[in-house]
């Protein structure tokens, strides 16, 4: 990947300043709320491949302490907005700071930071603007593994393109990308469905990525009949914006 200097494209040449040398114009970008306990291994994993900023969504235990002890910049929202508006925080740091792109886990372990490289490979091959970190259905719990498999088989008639995992938060996200999503009111894991309707809808390059599926034995918090119900609203919306209307 190149570096930024003397860069004609107007892009602030400050990340590597802010963040270290070595950095790619990519930054890993990590969402928590009451992450605590989780925090420090998802960034101290991700610091090995990316400079890491942690968005702590208004939590009240330890997850912005534990993150900047593992060596994360700590953006703070004062009260709980959800994952979407997290993310648009997160998104306005990067652009601000020149990042070509950022790299987005989940706090919670579930996304494996050893696959980082994965996705920075796919970004320098072809430049797309959304790279999706897709998992395999059959390695998730069963009521899991139901709703992915029918949201994803709805989701891509509606959006008249086959997208194997629309709702996997392991992603990298361009630049133009960021930028377009800023104006979103979506806060929980609608944005990342609107967010592929989006990129679709612009005509920008996306692709994705095997990552492994990961559950800790957990139980499930969906809550399958209002997860459909939002899930079908934002797929609606998602038709809406493929076909600009």
């Amino acid at each position: 990947m190149r570096g930024h200097a003397g860069r004609a494209d107007g892009v602030p040449a400050r990340l590597t300043t802010l963040y270290g040398s070595g950095v790619n114009g990519v930054l890993a970008l990590i969402p928590g709320y009451q992450e605590g306990p989780r925090i420090a291994t998802v960034v101290e994993g991700a610091r090995v491949f990316l400079p890491v900023v942690v968005v702590d969504d208004g939590s009240t235990d330890d997850t912005a302490a534990q993150a900047e002890a593992a060596g994360a910049t700590v953006l703070r929202q004062v009260s709980n907005g959800g994952k979407g508006a997290a993310l648009r925080s997160g998104f306005r740091h990067a652009l601000d700071h020149g990042a070509d792109a950022v790299v987005t886990l989940d706090a919670d372990g579930q996304h494996d930071p050893a696959e980082i490289p994965a996705f920075l490979t796919a970004f320098e091959a072809g430049r797309p603007e959304l790279i999706v970190g897709r998992r395999d259905f059959g390695s998730m719990p069963p009521v899991r593994r139901v709703s992915n498999t029918l949201g994803g088989w709805v989701f891509s008639v509606a959006v008249g393109r086959h997208v194997p995992d629309n709702q996997s938060g392991y992603r990298l996200i361009g630049r133009r990308l960021m930028a377009e999503l800023l104006d979103s009111e979506e806060s929980g894991f609608e944005f990342e469905v609107e967010m592929i309707a989006r990129c679709i809808a612009l005509g920008l390059p996306l692709t994705d990525v095997p990552v492994r599926t990961i559950y800790a034995g957990e139980p499930s918090h969906i809550r399958p009949w209002r997860h459909f119900t939002e899930f079908l609203r934002v797929t609606r919306d998602a038709r809406r914006i493929v076909r600009g209307g």
